[in-house]
């Protein structure tokens, strides 16, 4: 705060303390409670309380309104620094003035392209927060774009899931270059209080599978109300979230959802998977975003899934408006036996859900290659409506693409026959896998 001298002090948590070096990326990310939020919003008023005309750009992936984004944190630690008027702060619907003409704007990211943030090239900073929501397109963008000298970009998040690409720019081996990272929890948080605890325990008591990521920072495994946390929980128990492998005598399937290669496109997502008997093996597991057909192509040859039955969804037989070609078609031509499931009308994506939790119980899933498969199950979850308090389906989100094409599986799925031999002694039962 400001002292009696007129010096700014300010007091960081010691976990934040790497993060005053300068450095091009910092990132922080944790659980609940552990002030990320708050350290960088007090770095930017501090920023531009001790330097005139410094430029900040704050972003998110999407920004509906400006109550979505970091301005209000930002304005409390104005308030709390005790600055006004009269010391250069000035807060505007869409902005907030600082010392010497600097400038606060708020953005998101998911409305832009790299032309139309041309204009930011000058600017000192970027926060991005919530930043395991932000997509490659995004990052790509963003790290050209603020390009002054010595500038940085900032990121604060809640880890979500290994393949999300905030996690994988900090959290790869070896780290990006100029960059510091820092991990923090509740523990971290020098203004942890007794309501703050309360809660705590309380998430601890009622929502445990929920726990570790949302207060201890970890990897999400199954969100709140997610359509098959039941199934996932005991699968996990059993211990069929383990290793799994083909049966060499048996054939392979692949169930895909069809993205698109838009910039704006949906993930593509490809299933292996096995019927042994009554079992259901989970193999292998694809997603991409804005690819060619060719690199999911590339993907199916180099893991030996040539003679791989491709399972489409109805959209599958769709022809392309300018190529005239159905993906259906193209994986013909490139040597693939393929089968589209018809359109199942209204209703569909209930149907795929009852029939993947009525058969979860006989799913082995290989979590080598399947993991990031499994964490979007663990988030498929329904959308809410929470002023009519009514449930509006699943909802279509990053973990959506991966349920659709498990849910395919599931719904293909036919029970095996069973095929019985008479002996003097005994029957023989043999399950045939269709």
């Amino acid at each position: 705060m400001v002292d009696g001298e007129g010096a700014l002090r300010v007091r960081n948590a010691p976990v934040y303390e790497p993060l005053l070096k300068p450095a091009r990326y910092k990132g922080a990310y944790g659980g609940r409670g552990s002030g990320k939020s708050h350290f960088f919003a007090t770095q930017v008023v501090v920023s531009h309380a001790r330097k005139a005309g410094e430029l900040t750009l704050c972003v998110r992936e999407i920004q509906k309104s400006l109550k979505e984004s970091a301005k209000r944190t930002i304005e409390q630690k104005i308030n709390q620094f005790g600055f006004t008027e009269a010391d250069g702060f000035r807060s505007y619907t869409d902005r907030i003035v600082t010392p010497g003409d600097g400038l606060i704007i708020f953005l998101g990211m998911q409305a832009h392209t790299a032309e139309s943030l041309k204009s930011l090239e000058g600017y000192n900073r970027a926060w991005c927060e919530q930043a395991e929501t932000l997509s490659e397109r995004s990052l790509t963008i963003l790290r050209p774009t603020i390009r002054a000298r010595g500038s940085e970009l900032w990121f604060s998040w809640n880890p979500r899931r290994k393949a999300d690409p905030i996690d994988a720019f900090f959290r790869s081996n070896p780290a990006p270059r100029d960059s510091i990272c820092v991990r923090s929890c509740w523990r971290d948080n020098i203004w942890w209080n007794k309501t703050m605890e309360a809660e705590r325990l309380q998430c601890l008591d009622t929502q445990p599978e929920q726990y570790d990521n949302i207060y201890e920072g970890e990897y999400e495994k199954i969100t709140a109300g997610a359509y098959y946390a039941a199934g996932l929980t005991a699968a996990r128990a059993s211990g069929r979230l383990t290793r799994c492998y083909a049966d060499p005598h048996i054939s392979l399937k692949a169930f895909w959802d069809i993205g698109g290669t838009g910039r704006l496109a949906d993930h593509t997502v490809i299933w292996i998977a096995q019927f042994v008997g009554r079992e259901i093996r989970w193999l292998d597991y694809y997603e991409a975003q804005s690819q060619p057909l060719a690199t999911h192509i590339n993907w199916l040859r180099k893991g030996g899934y040539e003679d791989a039955e491709m399972v489409l969804p109805h959209d599958g037989a769709a022809h392309d408006k300018v190529y005239a070609v159905s993906y259906q078609t193209a994986l013909e031509a490139a040597g693939f036996t393929t089968r589209v499931i018809p359109n199942q009308g209204r209703g569909a994506a209930q149907g795929r859900i009852e029939a993947a939790r009525r058969l979860f119980n006989r799913m082995w899933f290989h979590m080598p290659t399947c993991e990031a498969g499994v964490d979007a199950l663990g988030a498929y979850h329904e959308k809410r409506d929470e002023e009519r308090l009514i449930g509006l389906g699943p909802d279509h989100d990053w973990s959506s693409h991966a349920a659709d094409a498990f849910g395919l599986a599931c719904v293909v799925y036919e029970e095996p026959r069973v095929v019985e031999r008479k002996r003097r002694d005994a029957t023989e039962r043999t399950w045939l896998s269709m």
